[in-house]
């Protein structure tokens, strides 16, 4: 049985009072158990209210943001890497973008208009550099927004970390309710693609195929539902906003139909951004200041970042759930890869000549050692012809491949058996510590 690392230096429980519009930030390590609980006043986490005197859970390698509009004391139990207080926070010009966006919904229910555009809510696309802020603004926006009784639309459009599923995939979720501060995101009813890779430049067109059967799919929910319509959508997106990755910005706020652009963080985004879209007067571009809490992450932060999430996603974020290992042979399952290899770009060809590699093009994976370890989803598609336009049911890991007996031992997160024998592969892997 693992050992918890016990802390060099023991913490004892302790209070914090908090003046009106001023933020507690605490970061919690990657083994030190940490809680929280308002004793005092009224506080949230990132647009999700605090209940009074409850413990609250922490999950390791969390950073949370405990902010108060009037005051409040918060007591904390445990060991965190920093705690400190702040106050000057940006959290007032974002309630004001909070604000105008409910109104914006108002307007778009009560027209009775058989204009599209005037019973539309707000769809905002929050955009900007890597660790600027952006999910957390999301959360808050969407937290802010079902506090009100509306039930906007989440689109994660992050594949290098993901919030709504596990890396290497987008999706879309309702929410109704404020985000969990500890659960996260609600997941009964989401929609999600996978993309496979956690950077687009592995292959960008079927990052943007997906993007638009996503969209499409909204389109479709949005067109028989008033209320989803009326309440819009807040869109997050990757942190690579220059090259291919502005462009890829770009087809993003045209797939989506955005009429709002958040700009976090960096200048000369938002110059670029209003310059491309003044040709739109319906498209509003907001620059908007990032929290000071912020923190900046290297390469190995963010794989383990990655590597956090897809063990959360087999075993829970409090480690609660029992995923479920089962074996299942060869011939039961189809594995596939979209996408016929590396493209050599234009101006290496002959003139004339276009790449012979097809992005979309499906290729059936013989299975063998290398699949060891390996994420899969697991496709909806009744056919193959049907991958890359389906969703996914959800996604498998490989724990042990048996090449005499042609089985392959994996873990799920529920029983029973999968849902589709079509598998999709990326390069998505993970290590099991």
């Amino acid at each position: 049985m693992a050992t918890v690392p016990v802390p060099s230096v023991v913490q004892p429980p302790r209070q914090v009072k908090l003046a009106k519009e001023c933020e507690l930030r605490v970061e919690v390590g990657p083994d030190t158990p940490l809680r929280v609980r308002l004793l005092a006043g009224t506080a949230e986490i990132y647009g999700s209210e605090l209940p009074p005197d409850i413990w609250l859970p922490v999950p390791p390698r969390s950073k949370i943001a405990i902010f108060t509009w009037h005051g409040a004391t918060i007591e904390l139990d445990g060991f965190s890497e920093a705690e400190y207080t702040a106050d000057e926070t940006p959290m007032v010009s974002y309630v004001n973008v909070h604000a105008i966006l409910d109104g914006r919904r108002s307007r778009a229910k009560a027209s009775q208009s058989t204009d599209v555009d005037a019973s539309q809510g707000p769809r905002v696309i929050v955009v900007g550099p890597t660790d600027s802020g952006k999910s957390t603004l999301c959360r808050m926006l969407l937290s802010w927004a079902a506090k009100r009784g509306w039930k906007p639309t989440y689109v994660d459009l992050d594949i290098g970390q993901g919030s709504i599923s596990l890396p290497a995939s987008i999706g879309a979720t309702p929410v109704e309710m404020p985000i969990d501060p500890v659960e996260g995101n609600p997941l009964e009813m989401p929609m999600v693609y996978f993309y496979g890779h956690t950077t687009p430049s592995v292959n960008p067109e079927l990052y943007k195929v997906l993007m638009k059967d996503l969209a499409g799919t909204l389109e479709k929910l949005f067109n028989g539902n008033a209320e989803s319509r009326a309440a819009g959508m807040v869109i997050n997106t990757m942190g690579w906003v220059e090259g291919l990755g502005y462009k890829l910005l770009l087809n993003a706020i045209e797939t989506f139909g955005a009429n709002v652009v958040l700009v976090l963080g960096q200048e000369k985004l938002c110059s670029m951004l209003k310059d491309v879209l003044k040709s739109k007067p319906n498209v509003d571009v907001v620059k908007l200041h990032k929290s000071g809490g912020v923190v900046q992450r290297n390469a190995a932060i963010r794989q383990k970042t990655r590597s956090f999430r897809i063990r959360e996603y087999f075993y829970g974020p409090s480690n609660d759930l029992s995923p479920h290992s089962n074996i299942i042979n060869f011939s039961d399952i189809s594995v596939y890869r979209v996408g016929g290899g590396p493209q050599a770009p234009r101006s290496a060809l002959p003139i004339g000549s276009e790449p012979a590699a097809d992005p979309m093009r499906l290729v059936a994976i013989n299975i063998s050692q290398d699949l060891l370890h390996s994420v899969l989803a697991v496709s909806y598609a009744k056919e193959p012809d049907q991958i890359i336009s389906s969703n996914v049911a959800g996604f498998i890991y490989v724990t042990d491949i048996d090449i005499q007996r042609r089985k392959i031992t994996y873990l799920a997160p529920c029983p029973g058996e999968l849902p589709s024998k079509i598998l999709i592969i990326g390069s998505l892997t993970w290590l099991e510590a």
